[in-house]
């Protein structure tokens, strides 16, 4: 790849700063390094995926970015640059209904994952130790077994929370209140901000989009997290065991009553506090051996629990 298309780490005079007072590079500088860029890349086109609404293709992203990203990088520095919307595409679930994807074109793939890998040192290391979903060197198998742990312990009521088309209905003032916390960087919020706004395609026409953030970019994985990083505070200090990967959250408790009053109570919280929505017909309260986490269920034998991978799942 003709690395000299993409934007040399840091103009002369940013080099010659940085020798004077020997500061850190910034959030942005450190997003649209070399090294940073072109890992993203790598990382893109690991992913392939489909096309956005400009019709380029994975395989055809490195030569074109080669010859325009002077011209893209201009715009992003300039606080110019517009992404793309979305391409809207359904996929169906398994247990019925549909999900909305949103498909970024390549370009803004890149761009998003780069700030991703940005962010990720910035936020994880802070985030809770139950959250499993979209994390370096975490899975849903992990999130299972701490599960078994919290039933074996006991905790064989399971308050099984569906958080209602969470990427469709994430609130972007709430979302960026969060992120902000964090990140100072006022070039790199604005263009996470557009990214949120950037709108659907859908039938040939652009929908604004004033809420959610799209499922399938790059950059929503880790949104998520920042946004539902309350949720886990708050169930830490009411005392709950739990499990979270991604929007899907399992919280285990001793009875029946206990069961109940935290789905009314923690319901209350996430549509008050957060502003989302609880699927209150696929939230539920009951003996774990009656629902599943992540396509895996409980069973007791001989005074152990053990783990199998459910039968919907299979």
């Amino acid at each position: 790849m003709h690395t000299a298309a993409l934007p040399e780490e840091r103009s002369d005079q940013t080099a010659h700063h940085r020798t004077n007072d020997h500061r850190e590079p910034s959030l942005w500088e450190t997003a649209f390094s070399k090294e940073n860029l072109l890992a993203a890349l790598r990382r893109v086109e690991a992913n392939r995926g489909a096309p956005g609404i400009d019709g380029m293709t994975t395989e055809e992203l490195r030569p074109w970015i080669a010859q325009n990203w002077p011209k893209v990088w201009a715009e992003l520095d300039a606080g110019t640059y517009r992404p793309a919307p979305v391409r809207r595409v359904t996929i169906p679930k398994p247990n019925g209904g549909e999900r909305m994807l949103g498909v970024p074109r390549v370009l803004d793939r890149l761009i998003q994952q780069a700030i991703s890998q940005a962010l990720v040192p910035v936020f994880d290391p802070h985030f809770s130790g139950v959250s499993f979903g979209f994390r370096p060197g975490r899975s849903a198998h992990q999130a299972v077994r701490v599960g078994r742990r919290a039933v074996q312990d006991g905790d064989r009521w399971a308050v099984d929370l569906d958080l209602d088309k969470f990427f469709d209905r994430v609130n972007h003032d709430a979302l960026m209140a969060r992120v902000a916390r964090r990140v100072g960087d006022k070039k790199v919020l604005k263009l996470i901000r557009r990214y949120l706004e950037a709108g659907i395609m859908a039938d040939g026409m652009v929908v604004a989009s004033e809420e959610g953030t799209p499922q399938g970019s790059p950059l929503s994985p880790l949104l998520s997290n920042i946004m539902l990083d309350d949720l886990d505070r708050e169930l830490f200090k009411r005392g709950h065991r739990f499990v979270r990967y991604a929007d899907d959250v399992m919280i285990f408790v001793r009875s029946k009553r206990a069961a109940e009053r935290t789905l009314a109570s923690v319901t209350g919280f996430i549509e008050k506090t957060l502003k989302l929505k609880v699927n209150k017909e696929k939230s539920k309260a009951c003996p774990i051996w009656w629902t599943s986490l992540l396509g895996f269920s409980y069973y007791l034998t001989k005074g152990q629990v053990k783990i199998r991978v459910d039968r919907k799942a299979v």
